[in-house]
């Protein structure tokens, strides 16, 4: 049976024992993270399976088809936030810097690869989410003064690891071989998504100091396709997201993202997708209630 897993406060932490052949499927409408303090099995999300172990940190996007399936008796750290808990003042600071946790969301979201595996791919970061760990198990366990406070600012420590970790990882159509310089174009693009202004040539040479020359020699060959073209195409996934993952309007959607129209927004859409943004929403909905009723009946 697959079970549907809300969110009741925008930030939960839990402990988990699965046992032995046990079974869980569910999907959620928030983010999770799972560390695996002991025990092995298999992960499954959207069909796609990962032996874990002891170590492995794992990231569960709104939405997934995600089941464990037990080999030996299983202890999960589970750390669950919304996007309430992003915009919160969980994350101190300014407006701008809260609008930069919001947009560090994003990135999770756009970039995680809603497949199963662990989300650190190198030692360090490893070694680093490890400590984080043990020091926040050892305070849930022994509440102490200010422990809440020190278990929030993990958390969030937690948070931006695991962004940086998907930060760093290359996109589909990179080269094999990307320079710091690389990675903060890219960036500076997904960060600046909401701002037409700040993603005009000009702009980003300026930021930047390279000339236009060197810009469009650069998308050639590392992304095999225009700015502009980049732009849209990041654009479209972003409004794929929000058609599977949100409850939000197509007028709303146009709003955010800064579309001249609906027109306009289906138009671009169709060009990449084959239908209509509201024709996709209903196909693939329906598509996850068939796929749903499916693995029910395999139980």
């Amino acid at each position: 049976m697959v079970m549907k897993e809300n969110l009741h406060y925008p930030f939960e932490i839990s402990y988990k024992t699965l046992e032995v052949c046990e079974q869980q499927r569910q999907t959620n409408n928030f983010f999770e993270l799972i560390y695996i303090l002991a025990g092995t099995g298999q992960q499954t999300i959207n069909q796609h399976t990962f032996n874990y172990a002891p170590g492995h940190l794992l990231l569960i996007t709104p939405q997934d088809l995600n089941a464990f399936s037990v080999t030996t008796p299983t202890n999960l750290l589970l750390i669950c936030f919304n996007d309430i808990y992003i915009r919160s003042a969980a994350f101190s600071g300014n407006e701008r810097e809260r609008e930069a946790w919001i947009r560090r969301l994003e990135f999770i979201l756009q970039h995680a690869n809603h497949e199963p595996g662990c989300i650190l791919t190198d030692q360090p970061h490893k070694a680093l989410a490890k400590v984080m760990v043990e020091t926040l198990v050892a305070e849930y366990q022994h509440c102490d003064l200010y422990s809440k406070e020190l278990i929030q600012q993990m958390v969030n420590s937690l948070i931006i690891l695991v962004a940086r970790a998907i930060a760093k990882r290359l996109p589909d159509k990179f080269t094999p071989v990307a320079d710091k310089k690389t990675l903060d174009i890219f960036q500076y693009i997904h960060e600046h998504i909401y701002e037409p202004e700040q993603l005009k040539v000009s702009a980003i040479c300026g930021f930047f100091n390279i000339s236009p020359n060197y810009l469009g020699k650069f998308f050639k060959r590392q992304a095999d396709e225009t700015l502009q073209q980049y732009i849209q195409h990041y654009k479209i996934k972003m409004v794929e997201t929000r058609l599977l993952h949100s409850d939000m309007r197509i007028n709303e959607i146009v709003s955010e993202l800064n579309f001249t129209d609906e027109s306009h927004l289906n138009r671009l859409f169709k060009k990449y997708k084959g239908m209509s943004a509201s024709k996709y929403r209903k196909t693939m909905w329906n598509a996850d209630i068939t796929a749903f009723v499916k693995e029910d009946t395999k139980l």
